[in-house]
């Protein structure tokens, strides 16, 4: 199981579980992460927290224990605004 905590700056990923209970979990929910939405990467503090990233067509920045709750699938480079790969 790979966590949002865990992904590297730059990498696009998709969002597979929450985990948690009770108002923490609706929390997550309520700021757009759900199931199957692709996040971005944007920043990661150096302490690593907090985690800056791009949801909907937002800015968001988490802490580490919410980022924690947050499972993802994919490791993939693309800028969220052109849908390129950073690679090319």
């Amino acid at each position: 199981m790979r966590t949002l905590r865990e992904a590297n700056v730059g990498d696009t990923v998709k969002v597979v579980r929450l985990h948690g209970t009770g108002a923490v979990k609706r929390r997550i929910m309520d700021m757009g992460l759900t199931r199957g939405v692709e996040v971005y990467v944007r920043k990661v503090a150096p302490l690593g927290d907090p985690v800056e990233i791009n949801v909907r067509g937002y800015e968001l920045s988490l802490r580490k224990a919410d980022a924690e709750m947050v499972e993802i699938d994919g490791e993939e480079e693309r800028d969220p605004e052109t849908g390129t790969d950073r690679k090319e």
